[in-house]
């Protein structure tokens, strides 16, 4: 099961409270205090996993308590502190605080690791009040509450290479054909329910190059205000380089006008927002073995006026596909290679 939201409650320990004590030992008249310190509570840290690729194991199990500091005992012993509870997201989850809609944080690399809730402080014991003029002192501390938030979890696949399109534009049968990704291929429209990733490798060792493909969810007319399976899935291409737009040049798709196609679905990009429409892009017109040529024509001539890259395939047959398949590492590539300027300040004698 994909899973790609979820809502949890995470509670940090208490810190253990601190212990009134005295020395009571032979030949030790004056022993004085010796209540020791509580344990401070456990935290709960969230850490990101290349294990993991849903949020599924937070759907049934949302709420996550550490343990609490034990408290402190006589003779200067302190608590032991609580154990913390570690929390494995996928690559991609972005963490909102569900109280003030702010981001926590967003882990967009593996081995990420930040403590989302602190465990509270343990309590003093009554030894740390002792003074020269108070001797004896029974104050004592109570552990401080551990940390409690209720977080909103959003994954966003992290992909190179986005598979956009109307349902049925061959998309599924393309990912297929180009990485070992399986995902489920049929002729009715919307077939394909959850976005699925692929390793597409091209070259051989040690010279190749490899990326990663995510198969999105086919969208149709008003699909940023939520028709089809509408937003649910177009955040997952908001960190890919490149969008490879899929377009049926056959007459199963009873849509005479593939130029149109492609603008509705880019409109529906831009109507998103997070710069969807400003992503590099390669055009593809799929099922070539069945081709409509006036239609496969007039999505040429479109694509010539508008300057715009154009392959055309079939994933069944195979017919288009590796010269595809360069061309996409080769965005990817030159995407990749792209760095932030490098702002050098100079710093004068007087300084």
């Amino acid at each position: 099961m994909f899973v790609d939201e979820a809502k949890i409650r995470v509670k940090a320990g208490d810190g253990g409270n601190g212990c009134m004590a005295f020395r009571r030992e032979k030949f030790v008249p004056r022993g004085g205090p010796s209540g020791g310190d509580g344990g401070h509570g456990g935290d709960v840290i969230m850490e990101s996993s290349e294990r993991h690729n849903t949020l599924v194991h937070f759907r049934f199990n949302p709420e996550y308590k550490a343990e609490r500091g034990r408290h402190g005992e006589g003779s200067d012993c302190t608590g032991r502190q609580g154990v913390d509870v570690v929390l494995k997201v996928p690559v991609g989850t972005i963490v909102y605080d569900e109280m003030t809609g702010e981001i926590v944080h967003d882990f967009s690399g593996p081995d990420e690791r930040i403590v989302i809730a602190h465990g509270g402080r343990g309590g003093r014991g009554n030894a740390r009040f002792a003074t020269s003029t108070h001797q004896a002192p029974r104050e004592h501390e109570l552990g401080f509450p551990g940390e409690e938030r209720t977080l909103r979890l959003e994954l966003k696949l992290l992909a190179d290479v986005g598979l956009v399109g109307y349902p049925n534009a061959g998309k599924s049968t393309l990912i297929s054909r180009i990485s070992a990704a399986r995902p489920k291929i049929a002729d009715y429209p919307f077939t394909t329910l959850q976005p699925n990733l692929g390793v597409v490798v091209v070259g051989e060792a040690p010279e190749e190059f490899s990326f990663v493909v995510a198969d999105i969810p086919g969208l149709i007319e008003g699909a940023s205000q939520g028709a089809g399976l509408g937003t649910q899935f177009l955040r997952h291409i908001e960190r890919t380089r490149l969008l490879v737009h899929l377009v049926d040049v056959s007459d199963a798709s009873g849509r005479p006008d593939p130029a149109k196609d492609y603008e509705l679905i880019t409109k529906e990009l831009a109507n998103f927002g997070a710069g969807l429409d400003t992503k590099p892009t390669i055009v593809v017109a799929s099922k070539i073995d069945a081709v409509n040529k006036d239609k496969l024509a007039k999505l040429k001539r479109y694509c010539k006026r508008k300057k715009l890259e154009l392959f055309a395939i079939s994933a069944v047959t195979g017919e288009g596909v590796e010269d595809l398949k360069w061309a996409m590492a080769k965005r990817v590539e030159a995407v990749r290679e792209v760095k932030a300027p490098v702002v050098r300040v100079e710093l004068s004698d007087d300084v």
